[in-house]
């Protein structure tokens, strides 16, 4: 990891209130394989109360997909059908998504798919800033027990959030990065791509940078 990766990390634990690295619950006995573990930090987190998100939780959306995946996928926070049935992705931006990866030749059972906020907002409204610091610790856990490659973030919510700053989303597309020392796209979130088909064409774009990356690992 380089030098400016170090620092943003560390940043970014610091403004989510993360004291150490990697701090399994008190509860939870780290598991030989990676799914274990995430299931039963699953199980863990499913009554957590540090944001008022959790007053409208049906069920805890923590993430799924291949605990061994080389890319993973980070989108804003769960919407209804999400909130039903505890995954992440399944409504109508999910199925989207679904389409979309395949259109690139990638499964989603290759990848893995997590969101910034694992509950979700009344009205599907944006993530405030509190609720975002209170589940950063979470994400950023599932990455550091993944190990990902490469990331595919989905929308402007997560971008802003994950590097830190308020450009727009042009410019994040435009402006290719690294996130926690890993080469990083932007693209739009599938639910905007529903309101506005005119950023298809854009987001197909993303895409085929992003498979370019991906066959290359």
């Amino acid at each position: 990891m380089s030098r400016r990766a170090l620092i943003q990390y560390l940043e970014l634990l610091k403004q989510s209130g993360v004291r150490q690295l990697y701090l399994t619950p008190k509860n939870i006995e780290a598991a030989p394989d990676k799914l274990q573990t995430l299931n039963n930090l699953k199980t863990a987190y499913g009554d957590c109360n540090k944001c008022p998100l959790a007053k409208g939780r049906i069920n805890l959306v923590y993430g799924e997909g291949n605990p061994n995946a080389k890319a993973m996928l980070i989108g804003e926070a769960p919407g209804e059908q999400e909130n039903d049935t505890g995954r992440p992705f399944v409504g109508a931006a999910g199925q989207l998504l679904d389409k979309m990866l395949a259109a690139i030749n990638i499964r989603r059972e290759d990848v893995y798919i997590a969101n910034i906020v694992k509950c979700r907002p009344e009205g599907n409204r944006n993530p405030s800033q509190e609720e975002r610091l209170a589940c950063l610790p979470y994400l950023v856990e599932q990455i550091n027990i993944i190990q990902p490659q490469i990331f595919l973030i989905l929308g402007l919510v997560a971008a802003q959030t994950l590097f830190g700053d308020s450009n727009t989303l042009t410019w994040h597309r435009e402006n290719r990065s690294e996130f926690m020392g890993r080469p990083t796209w932007v693209t739009y979130h599938p639910a905007a791509l529903l309101r506005n088909p005119n950023w298809k064409r854009p987001a197909w774009e993303d895409l085929q940078a992003f498979q370019q990356a991906y066959e290359k690992l």
